[in-house]
C-alpha cells in the first residue's frame, strides 16, 4: 500500500472492497454467554481475595489508583467517546 498513489489507495479503501463483516461467521452466542459468566465469577472471586488480603491504607490506596487508573483507560480508549472513529470514517 505503501506505493500507491492517492486515487489507487481510494479503490483499495471502498467499503464494497473493503471485505466487510457481512462474510464473517460469529461464534456461538451461547459459548460467549458461558465464557462471560465463568470469566465474571473469577474476576469476582479475585475481587474478593484481594479486598480480603488488604492490611492497611497503603495498600487500599494503591488498590484505588489502580481502579481509577483502568477507569481512565476505559474511558480514553473507549469506542463511545467524542471523536472516537472520526479519522477513518467511510462516508458513502
Amino acid at each position: 500500500m505503501g506505493n500507491l498513489d492517492s486515487t489507487q489507495r481510494t479503490q483499495f479503501e471502498r467499503p464494497d472492497l473493503a471485505g466487510g463483516g457481512e462474510r464473517l461467521k460469529r461464534g456461538s452466542q451461547r459459548g460467549a454467554a458461558i465464557y462471560s459468566l465463568i470469566a465474571g465469577a473469577v474476576g469476582v472471586g479475585l475481587c474478593v481475595l484481594a479486598v480480603a488480603a488488604i492490611d492497611n491504607w497503603a495498600q487500599w490506596l494503591v488498590l484505588g489508583v489502580l481502579v481509577v487508573f483502568t477507569v481512565a483507560v476505559m474511558a480514553a480508549v473507549g469506542p463511545n467517546r467524542r471523536g472516537a472513529g472520526s479519522r477513518f470514517k467511510i462516508t458513502g
